[in-house]
């Protein structure tokens, strides 16, 4: 696969938060004229995505802003795709599958690809869109267990207007909510990749050190344990900081959450 590399655009608090919720929402990135230019596309073509066209490709799936957040999470030279599927709907339509992680997803402490949506049109409540649990990526759970679930408090909406893109790690349990609306909803879904060992490089904030980083993380799930939560968070930061053999969790050895040798 291709590889792409551009310089980092979130902080050190940026990257600890998306550690701690396990998604990105940047609202309306893409420009409205590639918006429209990719709905004609898909009317045409029967729902597929021109992701090979080098207008798309700039636009959309290098994104400046997606692409800057991507760099900072996957490190330098991250794959992106060249081929991509387009969940594409005619609402109104009911809930599929209810709550789910994707296949293949792994729990290991670490972060090596990203699942990556796009929204190239209005995508209100009503058009059925996204619903992610923040911190559900530290959580293993058979999906036959969690289907049945409604409406979970805390659970956020990806709601946007066109050009919304959100990024997510890949282990989040998810699902698309029943919609309202007559109309066809899109929804470009991708996938990139580390190619590199993790390092803090991204954009360094003055004073901050990973061992001081104890920002607790809003508890959404189930009212997990802070002490999970806490140290849920600050194993898989340490880990993108390169800092892994430096972590030590309360439970192996009796020490503060964040704390380093």
């Amino acid at each position: 696969m291709p590889t792409h590399d551009c310089a980092p655009t979130l902080t050190d608090s940026q990257v600890l938060e998306f550690c701690k919720k396990g998604f990105l929402i940047l609202d309306g990135v893409v420009p409205d004229e590639i918006n429209r230019r990719v709905c004609e596309y898909c009317d045409e073509h029967d729902g597929a995505v021109p992701s090979e066209e080098d207008w798309y490709i700039e636009n959309v799936t290098l994104n400046p802003q997606a692409a800057g957040a991507i760099r900072s999470v996957l490190g330098k030279n991250f794959t992106y795709p060249t081929q991509l599927g387009n969940t594409r709907i005619q609402c109104p339509a009911g809930m599929e599958g209810g709550w789910h992680t994707d296949g293949g997803s792994s729990y290991i402490p670490g972060l090596d690809s990203l699942q990556v949506f796009y929204y190239p049109q209005d995508t209100p409540v009503e058009l059925g869109p996204t619903e992610l649990l923040p911190e559900s990526h530290f959580l293993f759970n058979l999906q036959c267990w969690m289907r049945h679930y409604g409406r979970i408090r805390g659970a956020v909406s990806t709601a946007g207007s066109a050009g919304t893109i959100f990024l997510t790690i890949y282990r989040i349990w998810h699902r698309r909510t029943a919609s309202t609306a007559t109309a066809i909803r899109n929804q470009m879904k991708y996938w990139y990749t580390r190619t590199v060992p993790p390092e803090r490089d991204w954009i360094q904030e003055p004073g901050f050190e990973p061992r001081y980083a104890k920002g607790r993380p809003a508890l959404y799930y189930f009212h997990r344990e802070h002490h999970r939560a806490i140290n849920d968070a600050a194993e898989l930061f340490y880990w993108m900081c390169g800092l892994e053999d430096e972590y030590h969790s309360v439970s192996k050895n009796n020490l503060p959450v964040f704390w380093s040798k």
